[in-house]
């Protein structure tokens, strides 16, 4: 892969009001970076992106779309970040059936209802089976330990923070102005260095939403810790998929949404 840039924050000067008057400092901002993906010599996607860990952000773009599911499956990834983009070239080239990426599927939840997804969600997203359990001090304890892994965001306070995690603490850490993006940069390292997921827990900055949700799922992991809110449409999905949401992590408390059996007290 070709070099990436690193310049994640920029300093810039500003007029800063302090409730009496204004003066003049120096504040971190978050960059904000366009990156397109060339796939087999077609625009695929364009995401906006920190431009950190793009190599991982587009294997775990592409496996959440169902374009890939091992990293192996990639014959060459060069990321050209004077220019914004991906060029993928696969081992066996597919034809992108691209109405199928934002085309609706209506299935079933659970004989409950009917949850709208779209149709590459129906074929990646899968039922999570992991067994593990954690306890309400292991939440607090890993929802403290990814803020703190977060430079970028006390730099900036503008991007999201996302980590994978075993019951003993933080495996990896990212960082991206995009909550999907942080998510994909995370499936991106767990297939480019072959991590086993069955046993893993995801923790989270941001809202748990029905995007956010699916994505927890297509990369296999049966508990999100969020220090946010739920959506209904994120609850339901995870009644579905056998996935534990855990929101509003902040002090000595929290609130378990669905299967609850994972987490247990003390």
């Amino acid at each position: 892969m070709d070099n990436e840039i690193d310049e994640v924050t920029i300093t810039r000067s500003i007029m800063r009001f302090d409730g009496q008057g204004f003066y003049e400092q120096e504040d971190d901002i978050a960059v904000e970076f366009p990156l397109t993906v060339m796939l087999d010599g077609q625009e695929f996607a364009t995401m906006v992106c920190t431009p950190a860990d793009m190599e991982e952000l587009v294997v775990g773009f592409l496996a959440s779309e169902g374009v890939i599911r091992r990293y192996d499956e990639i014959k060459s990834l060069t990321i050209d970040d004077s220019k914004g983009f991906a060029y993928v070239e696969l081992v066996i080239k597919k034809e992108m059936q691209n109405h199928h990426h934002s085309k609706r599927f209506i299935g079933s939840c659970c004989g409950k209802g009917r949850q709208f997804y779209f149709y590459n969600d129906m074929k990646t997203a899968k039922t999570v089976m992991s067994k593990t359990t954690i306890t309400g001090q292991d939440c607090q304890r890993l929802m403290t330990l990814m803020q703190e892994s977060s430079s970028h965001f006390q730099q900036t306070g503008g991007v999201h923070n996302s980590a994978l995690c075993s019951k003993e603490g933080i495996i990896v850490s990212r960082t991206d102005i995009g909550r999907h993006n942080a998510l994909d940069k995370l499936f991106g390292y767990c297939l480019m260095n072959h991590i086993p997921l069955k046993d893993k827990i995801i923790v989270f900055s941001g809202r748990i939403s029905s995007e956010v949700l699916l994505k927890a799922a297509k990369i296999g992991v049966g508990i999100v810790l969020s220090k946010s809110a739920p959506t209904n449409l994120a609850l339901d999905l995870a009644e579905e998929l056998g996935i534990t949401a855990v929101g509003f992590i902040r002090g000595q408390g929290f609130n378990v949404y669905t299967h609850q059996e994972r987490i247990l007290g003390g």
